[in-house]
């Protein structure tokens, strides 16, 4: 039985127009695929484009020209009530937490803002909901009273992931969610991530510039430079098959980190 796709970027290009009107080629005819289950690094500098194929995935931009598929269907250009639907099973993890919140949400109405917002519980057991999803990622129910400036960054991290895990999505995208943390944090955040995986078996595109933390935890990485995919290869053998230079390149640029294990 052939696997399930999830995602299909089919030459997908981005340009973009500055004020002067001169253009700018972010992304330049990728094509790239995650199934189902899977999990797929994208690694790249600054200024790659690895980011911009998250914002065209989550519908923050348009696409110049090519086809995304989602789930068997062209997801390009979705009208309102259909992105409605997309939001609900692509969901997407940011660098900077706290950018997520607004100062004066408590972490409760934070929580459970999706499920009324999607209709799927009431207010009473939008609460129940969020009390077990911050159980599920290593916080109590007492951060449910808490304004987010009382958190820290790992905590906070975590009541997005809460959030977002919330609504059982099929594709989660982590745009370097993890680079604004103290080492430390950044791999109880990882730990985090491969335990909840294997408890809700999700699909996941993890966007980082750190091909060690890719290698870690995802099963296939695309290398991206200047906009393009240079590179594909998968993770239990990056070491053997990586043959562009620029992979090589990144490769001793590349922390070092333990191999990461579900822990339940």
């Amino acid at each position: 039985m052939k696997d399930e796709m999830i995602l299909e970027l089919i030459n997908v290009t981005k340009v973009y127009k500055e004020r002067s009107g001169k253009k700018f080629q972010a992304v330049n005819n990728i094509n790239m695929h995650i199934l189902k289950g899977e999990w797929v690094g994208i690694v790249g500098e600054s200024g790659s484009g690895k980011s911009t194929i998250a914002k065209m995935i989550s519908h923050l931009t348009s696409v110049t020209s090519g086809t995304m598929m989602f789930q068997g269907q062209d997801s390009t250009s979705l009208k309102k009530k259909e992105l409605k639907e997309y939001y609900k099973q692509v969901q997407m993890i940011f660098q900077d937490p706290l950018l997520t919140f607004s100062p004066r949400m408590k972490i409760g109405h934070y929580l459970i803002e999706p499920f009324i917002n999607f209709k799927l519980a009431d207010k009473k057991e939008a609460f129940k909901m969020a009390e077990e999803l911050l159980e599920l990622v290593g916080l109590n129910k007492e951060f449910m009273g808490r304004y987010p400036h009382e958190l820290s960054g790992g905590q906070l991290q975590r009541v997005v992931i809460a959030r977002v895990i919330g609504l059982n999505p099929s594709l989660i995208i982590c745009d370097e969610c993890t680079s604004a943390l103290d080492a430390t944090t950044q791999k109880q955040i990882l730990q985090l991530l491969m335990d909840l995986r294997k408890r809700i078996n999700f699909s996941c595109m993890f966007i980082t510039h750190d091909l060690s933390v890719a290698k870690a935890i995802c099963d296939r990485i695309y290398i991206m430079r200047q906009g393009e995919i240079v590179e594909e290869v998968y993770s239990t053998n990056l070491l053997k098959d990586a043959k562009h230079l620029y992979t090589t390149e990144l490769l001793q640029a590349a922390t070092a980190l333990q191999p990461l294990r579900p822990s339940i």
